[in-house]
């Protein structure tokens, strides 16, 4: 059984403080299942969106973990906040959370899946 998609967030949110970064839930989405998009923002300027991966990258050994890929990435934050406009339009239950992650890697607070 998978964990609701507010009590995951609300566990991210926790680590991501917890290794002294900051974390914001931008837009609440749907508490069980609203998908969720993790915006990062560093420190130089650097913006990255995270979305859910597909479901190909699901495998029977682990089905409770939640996947991201990378969306986009790169320096310009109205790119990256034009294509969550465009998310919420198309589904307005999405979870959208903020984070800067600090000094630990973005990949060892969500599991991202490389293509």
């Amino acid at each position: 059984m998978r964990v609701t998609s507010d009590l995951w967030v609300s566990a991210l949110v926790r680590r991501v403080f917890g290794a002294g970064g900051f974390a914001a839930v931008v837009n609440r989405g749907a508490t069980e299942a609203g998908a969720v998009f993790v915006l990062t923002r560093g420190r130089l300027g650097d913006v990255a969106l995270y979305g859910p991966a597909p479901q190909t990258s699901y495998d029977s050994a682990k089905p409770d973990d939640r996947f991201f890929s990378l969306l986009a990435a790169g320096d310009d934050p109205a790119v990256l906040d034009a294509r969550l406009e465009r998310e919420k339009k198309f589904d307005p239950d999405i979870w959208v959370v903020e984070i800067e992650a600090g000094t630990v890697p973005v990949e060892e607070l969500i599991s991202v899946k490389t293509p």
